[in-house]
């Protein structure tokens, strides 16, 4: 009995190991070995034509020094655009979270479904539809000239707006969902508690309600952010040469130019940027409770 006790409690030490191993290895086929690859394709140098390139590794910072200087504008560009997106999402997505969670009553399951359904389109068929919408001929564009909101000739394709729109029309249900479960979950009897006490309906706001939903705020502020810096469809059918962001130069770099080392050097400093940005931005909002 003493033997089989022993063997029953072995096995259940390996269990969890073995139960995570399935996890454990996805990830070191589809993350750490392309992570170290593209680290040393990195500091690679190049040789041969632009048709058969060939690699060598020799520890070349280069370049790094000579993407991130080359492409500065691309790079800036892209942060400002996905914190315009990510401040834009939060805006819009809040209001609609809020009467999900609390005024939608029977009709919530029914505005969720609506939330969803345009994502089982295609991203790509989305940011097309987009481009037609702000079609300098289009119904948007002579409306608000017709208004006086664009000027004569105006138009908002080929602009940053366009890629702002695009960018949090297609990302802003990353905002609602995670928003919508922080607000979901309040108790509304700390709402009633506040009222009790003779709290305004802005006080209860501000000191009840906001306060508990930043769990959501901050989730769905880096669901957001970080896809929408990497973006490079909605700049590419939105935009012009002049809204470039870095997605679409690390895409040319790999796909056209075949320069692969500057390409994985602007792609593992961006990650390296987003990382710093986000922890940057969890420690200054002050939870770490992401769900």
């Amino acid at each position: 009995m003493a033997g089989v006790a022993s063997t029953s409690r072995q096995q259940s030490k390996w269990t969890p190991y073995l139960m995570i191993f399935p996890a454990l290895a996805y990830l070191a086929v589809f993350f750490v070995v392309p992570f170290i690859s593209l680290f040393t394709t990195s500091l690679s140098s190049t040789e041969g034509s632009i048709y058969l390139p060939t690699l060598t590794f020799d520890w070349n910072f280069s370049n790094y020094t000579h993407a991130f200087s080359a492409y500065q504008d691309p790079i800036l560009r892209s942060f400002g655009y996905a914190l315009a997106t990510t401040v834009l999402c939060l805006l819009l997505a809040f209001p609609l979270a809020y009467v999900i969670a609390f005024k939608a009553g029977r009709y919530k399951n029914l505005i969720l479904g609506l939330v969803i359904l345009p994502f089982f389109i295609t991203f790509l068929i989305r940011t097309l539809a987009w481009k037609t919408i702000l079609a300098d001929d289009g119904f948007l564009v002579s409306t608000l000239g017709s208004v006086g909101l664009l000027p004569e000739q105006g138009r908002l394709l080929s602009t940053g707006y366009a890629v702002v729109g695009g960018l949090t029309y297609n990302w802003i249900v990353f905002m609602i969902l995670p928003l919508y479960v922080s607000l979901e979950k309040i108790d509304p009897r700390l709402i009633e508690a506040s009222k009790d006490l003779y709290s305004s309906a802005w006080g209860s706001f501000r000191k009840v309600i906001l306060p508990l939903s930043l769990p959501g705020a901050l989730a769905g502020s880096l669901l957001v952010f970080i896809p929408s810096v990497g973006d490079f469809i909605n700049a590419e059918y939105l935009g012009s040469t002049q809204t470039t962001m870095i997605g679409t130069v690390i895409q040319k770099q790999f796909l056209i130019v075949r320069d692969y080392p500057a390409a994985a050097a602007l792609s593992l400093g961006l990650m390296a940027l987003i990382v710093v940005g986000v922890l940057a931005y969890t420690k200054a909002l002050g939870t770490e409770d992401l769900v």
